[in-house]
């Protein structure tokens, strides 16, 4: 297998734990973990090395300080954003996810922003849950199913 140019972006994450596991996967498959701040926590904080074990020191982390300036630095072609919410129209198994895709997630309590998601609806999917009960999915169990998907269709294509 390749390596993996993909990339994991957590548009300002909430929960620590959720982050250092989500890192943990980064690691495992040789992503970039992106965050765009404001985070609702420090990155230095015991509970998100807790999450990522002894392996947070390896993760590959970038940080900017708001969406736009995401943006401008990485200047990520459209058909390479990948964005997930739990309205999103289309299945992530829909996609053949492009090798240098960008995996965007928002944050814990709300998601993405509508002004990250504008002009992006055709861009926006969502993992399928089959039990109307559950309302949302743990963003890290939400990341990592998503990721390990992409590279399926990237290994299958």
């Amino acid at each position: 297998m390749s390596e993996p140019s993909m990339k994991m972006v957590l548009v300002t994450p909430e929960i620590p734990f959720n982050t250092g596991a989500i890192g943990r996967t980064c690691v495992a498959l040789n992503l970039e973990l992106i965050l765009i701040k404001p985070l609702g926590f420090l990155l230095d904080e015991k509970s998100v090395r807790r999450a990522g074990t002894d392996y947070w020191k390896h993760v590959n982390l970038t940080q900017y300080d708001d969406w736009q300036s995401f943006l401008e630095a990485r200047k990520p072609a459209r058909d390479s954003m990948y964005f997930f919410e739990e309205h999103g129209a289309q299945s992530i198994y829909e996609p053949e996810f492009k090798k240098d895709a960008y995996l965007v997630f928002g944050c814990e309590s709300a998601g993405l922003p509508r002004s990250v998601l504008d002009g992006m609806d055709d861009r926006v999917f969502h993992l399928p849950m089959l039990n109307p009960v559950v309302r949302s999915l743990n963003l890290a169990n939400v990341a990592t199913a998503v990721v390990y998907q992409a590279l399926r269709t990237q290994l299958s294509g």
